[in-house]
């Protein structure tokens, strides 16, 4: 039974199960009595799509559309975008099953469906939190988000005015308006976490390459302060750009720095900070894509960057910017503004047809503060859907408060269309696929995961495209989805499960039915949370599960399964195996009677995995079998990448499935012998 804190009231009429799912009542009653209750809710089944390209348009233009396509959708799908070049979204449309009519100017749509809406909540430009106000508005209103000039020109009315309402600069009054005056009118079912804008690259911008670290250095070894000289961009008479990235990104160790010092002409300091202390922020143009170390050191990996921007004193001839800088780094220079700040439309469709409150705060300090005050008022196993602010600090420590409150998390900030996924119908598989039968001998038995299955996003997007190489079941394989797709995507799920070989498995994403750290549950909660689990695992047929705990105190590591969680999982769901996310590979136990081990994550790519391999088995005596649990990076591998893994390993390793690879593991340890 699910134990619950506050019951949050819908303001109006009650929201029915033919738009949001249950009201809160229903879905307490239902869970008591076994029915089985969406958690994610759906807006019935598409059968005729207005689809348009919207990938060409600006964020204000995006958000307008999306939030217009909440609205509409809520009521009946009718509305479905294509959101960048992968053209991804066109490759899921013929699995909706809908009859689609393209429209070549997606703002047309406005016109059409405009009558459907009460008009526009207009945002503040000036106030880039307003975004998420006017998105939660939109929801309780039925009406689009939009800028004044958009609503004049799209003949919107103003249903709501927030210009001059709030402070840029008091983002909590922002969000504790929110949680006073809009959360009891909100649907009890989902808190969406969703940043307000979005940084888009400038295009024609020239820049020049400063320094790039040459050899892959992992270790620090090379930091020291380095000089670089600008005064070919300041002699522009403007601003100077510098840009720091990775100049090898398939490993994940990018360009850290440590601290900055400016100098213009001689000895004039314009500028000197550490990352994450008040003085980087009048410096720190774009961080979006970086994040602050445990070293007091901002640092970027793979595809991220970081910007600064000096405003130089009139007249300055030359510039000289000092940087403790280390690891594999990329830097480089400009004078021209390389990015511009617009609206985050994506997932809003989803957030305004729940009319879920949005909100967008880093889970440290007051912001924290204000974000357990919002976990405190949810029922236990409500889910967060989105993320969190400063993406690696904050996947942290927001997986950890909402786990505190016994909330999980549905990593889907870039989940399109999911007002239309929602309610595509699909069969999707509860059985367990026969697991393939192999001899124990005296090996290295290795099977490989592909991470970020709890990510929604990442199972619409980056996984339809790797899992579409040719190369895919040339090798055993685990895939990690989130079995929620079974709520919010069945078309999706249905599509990996129906085209999946004998070497792909698929298991469940981080860690169960929504990303949580289990041991940081309340002791009450917990059996809910894994009897949620249980029911998505058993409608999907999977029986393993690759999860996260909380890390430990030093923050290098993780803390492992205890029997208390474990059992927890024996008892409510069908999992007879976890891989705990561990990456030193170190970790093997049974709990509760149930086997966990810790996952192996050697940086770099198939040369590099193949080496930290062979030193990782070097003590092996070869007289058991030894079992290691790889992991793989799902944003920069691709089923090419494994295949040419498999290759290099030979003697003695052996690649199995997962659920082949317990087995195994379990007859080894029951006294079978090789």
């Amino acid at each position: 039974m699910v134990s619950r804190r506050t019951l949050l009231q819908a303001g109006g009429a009650a929201l029915t199960a033919g738009g949001l799912g249950m009201t809160l009542p229903e879905r307490a009653r239902a869970a008591e009595d076994g029915t089985a209750v969406p958690l994610l809710p759906s807006f019935g089944r598409p059968h005729r799509l207005d689809v348009a390209d919207i990938s060409a348009l600006d964020g204000d233009d995006q958000l307008l559309l999306t939030t217009l396509q909440g609205v509409v959708n809520r009521r009946r799908p009718r509305l479905y975008f294509n959101f960048d070049g992968s053209d991804v979204d066109f490759r899921w449309l013929p699995g909706t099953g809908a009859s689609v009519t393209r429209h070549d100017s997606a703002m047309n749509l406005v016109a059409r469906y405009r009558n459907e809406t009460r008009g526009a909540i207009l945002h503040d430009p000036e106030v880039p939190d307003s975004v998420n106000v006017a998105t939660t508005l939109a929801g309780l209103e039925n009406a689009v988000a939009a800028t004044a000039a958009q609503a004049r020109e799209h003949r919107l009315k103003t249903v709501f005015d927030l210009r001059g309402r709030f402070d840029a600069d008091d983002v909590l009054a922002t969000y504790r308006w929110q949680l006073e005056h809009l959360l009891p009118r909100c649907a009890p079912t989902l808190l969406a976490g969703l940043p307000p804008t979005r940084t888009v690259r400038a295009d024609n911008v020239r820049w020049r390459e400063i320094a790039r670290e040459t050899e892959r250095i992992r270790d620090s070894s090379n930091r020291r302060v380095r000089t670089f000289d600008l005064s070919a961009e300041a002699a522009g008479g403007g601003g100077v750009y510098l840009r720091f990235q990775d100049a090898f990104g398939d490993d994940g160790w990018g360009a850290s720095v440590g601290s900055v010092r400016a100098k213009a002409d001689g000895d004039e300091v314009i500028a000197s900070f550490a990352p994450g202390t008040a003085a980087e922020v009048p410096y720190l143009f774009d961080g979006s894509n970086s994040s602050i170390g445990g070293d007091a050191n901002r640092f970027c990996d793979g595809d991220g960057y970081f910007i600064y921007h000096f405003t130089l004193p009139a007249g300055t001839q030359r510039l000289l910017v000092e940087v403790e800088l280390w690891n594999q780094y990329l830097v480089s220079a400009t004078t021209t503004a390389p990015t511009r700040v617009e609206p985050f439309p994506y997932f809003r469709d989803y957030a305004v047809a729940s009319r879920a409150m949005v909100v967008w705060l880093p889970p440290s300090g007051e912001e924290g503060a204000l974000l357990d005050e919002i976990f405190s008022r949810l029922a236990h196993t409500t889910p967060y859907v989105g993320w969190f602010s400063d993406d690696v600090a904050g996947e942290w420590g927001g997986v950890e408060r909402a786990s505190r409150h016994g909330i999980e998390v549905v990593p889907a900030d870039y989940y399109m269309n999911g007002t239309v996924h929602a309610g595509v119908p699909a069969r999707i598989s509860g059985k367990v696929p026969p697991r393939p039968s192999v001899a124990l001998r005296n090996r290295v038995y290795l099977t490989l995961t592909v991470g970020e299955g709890d990510n929604i996003q990442y199972c619409q997007r980056r996984m339809r495209g790797i899992w579409d190489d040719p190369k895919r079941g040339s090798v055993p394989v685990n895939w990690t989805v989130s079995p929620l797709l079974a709520d919010i995507g069945p078309a999706l799920l249905a599509y990996y499960q129906q085209t999946a070989t004998a070497n792909d498995l698929l298991i469940a994403g981080p860690s169960g039915a929504g990303y949580t750290y289990p041991g940081s549950w309340p002791e009450g909660a917990l059996d809910a949370y894994t009897a949620l689990t249980g029911r998505f695992l058993r409608r999907t047929g999977m029986d393993l599960v690759y999860a996260y705990n909380p890390r430990n105190a030093t923050g290098d590591g993780w803390i492992p399964f205890d029997e208390r969680v474990v059992r927890s999982y024996r008892e409510n769901t069908p999992v007879r195996g976890i891989i705990q996310s561990w990456e030193t590979g170190d970790l093997r136990i049974r709990p509760a009677g149930t086997p966990v081990i810790g996952n192996f994550f050697p940086q770099g790519k198939a040369p590099e995995y193949r080496d930290a391999l062979l030193r990782h088995i070097e003590g092996w005596d070869r007289t058991a079998p030894l079992f290691i649990a790889g992991a793989v990076n799902a944003w920069s591998w691709t089923p090419g990448d494994i295949a040419e893994l498999r290759d290099l390993l030979g003697e003695p390793f052996e690649v199995v499935r997962g659920d082949t690879f317990f087995d195994l593991m379990t007859r080894a340890e029951q006294g079978a012998r090789p």
